[in-house]
């Protein structure tokens, strides 16, 4: 490919970072086109790189564990174009818990896993008080098993080198609300204000806002957003940069950034587009995370950050062809910082014509259309 192939990326998340870079390495012409909406997951998420909780059965779970296997090759392209500062790092995770027999159960399943996902690292059972000295905040009496290969990264941060790295190659970027423009069926542009930009193929990778963009088209994609509301508090002093990622049996989750910066969360609530910070949702974050971590009593406040996470009726990530000229990347849901750039590469595959790195026929968008399996 060369420059003389145009292609249009909508969205501002990871997802279309991951486009957009991936497609500019190909030596494509990149134009991506956000509308800076208030609420994109990525900008709130917590940024928990640990997909191995289930057995893989799911396409959804392989997909993110696809997602996991890539970063560190995606990190070393991102190095050697001069965008190391990524935020990413192997912190390990602890399941944590009173029942030692659940524990012992997830253990095994993880073993059994790890001969087709070596990535998922050392696999140790610990016991009460090994976590609490590894996460200090936590209860006493949890005990835990320690996942060494999970690892976490600041959404922003990964997204914002992306978009630099693609930058780098020549991508352009500019700020509005995209109209896709279509001649039949097919999909030629799109227009931004009182601007029209020609382009080869068009990628919608607008997270929960999507469906929006495709509908004047005729496409009406059943992905919606699921809000989450994530609290970060700082405990003063504390040297945070390396404790593991916590996962409790539920929510809360908590993880650690440097800055003695704690993050815990999150809601999943089916609340529309409704971009506030509520007390029942911030208050029931905040009972759960002092059951699990009752050093958190006097952590710093800092703030609450809101994340429409994309959603499909099904459950399932949204990657294929809509129409001619116009691929869709969504519905990564929870797991959209751990798939997110590879579900980006994927997209540049398709969107080039190319093969994608796995089979993507689980996400195809045709299954909404009537008469679907």
């Amino acid at each position: 490919m060369s420059a003389s192939t145009r292609i249009v990326v909508v969205g501002g998340g990871i997802v279309a970072a991951s486009v957009a870079y991936h497609l500019t390495r190909q030596g494509v012409s990149v134009i991506v086109v956000e509308a800076s909406q208030p609420g994109p997951a990525t900008n709130a998420g917590a940024g928990i790189i640990c997909p191995w909780n289930d057995r893989g059965d799911d396409p959804a779970y392989e997909l993110a564990a696809d997602g996991a296997r890539y970063y560190p090759e995606l990190l070393g392209m991102l190095a050697e174009d001069g965008h190391a500062e990524t935020s990413y790092a192997r912190v390990g995770a602890l399941r944590v818990g009173e029942d030692t027999q659940r524990l012992q159960n997830i253990a095994a399943m993880l073993r059994s896993m790890r001969a087709d996902r070596p990535e998922i690292g050392e696999i140790e059972l610990v016991g009460p008080g090994e976590p609490k000295r590894q996460f200090p905040p936590l209860a006493a009496s949890l005990s835990g098993l320690w996942i060494g290969g999970a690892g976490r990264v600041d959404g922003r941060q990964i997204r914002d080198s992306l978009l630099a790295a693609a930058a780098s190659y020549g991508a352009t970027q500019i700020i509005g609300a995209a109209l896709l423009d279509h001649a039949g069926s097919k999909v030629t542009g799109v227009t931004v204000g009182s601007e029209s930009v020609a382009a080869d193929a068009v990628v919608v990778a607008a997270g929960a806002w999507t469906g929006q963009v495709c509908a004047p088209v005729g496409w009406q994609l059943p992905v919606g957003p699921q809000r989450g509301q994530i609290i970060h508090v700082e405990i003063p002093g504390a040297q945070t940069e390396s404790w593991p990622v916590i996962l409790p049996p539920a929510d809360p989750y908590l993880l650690a950034f440097p800055g003695s910066r704690v993050v815990f969360g999150a809601t999943r609530e089916l609340a529309g587009f409704d971009y506030r910070t509520t007390v029942g949702g911030v208050g029931a974050m905040l009972a759960k995370a002092m059951d699990v971590a009752p050093g958190l009593a006097e952590a710093t406040l800092l703030e609450t950050r809101i994340g429409f996470r994309p959603v499909a009726s099904d459950g399932r990530p949204v990657i294929g062809k809509l129409a001619d000229g116009l691929i869709v990347a969504t519905g990564n849901g929870p797991e959209g910082l751990t798939a997110g750039p590879w579900t980006g590469l994927a997209a540049a595959a398709l969107a080039l014509g190319q093969d994608p790195p796995a089979d993507l026929a689980p996400f195809d968008p045709a299954r909404f259309q009537p008469g679907s399996p």
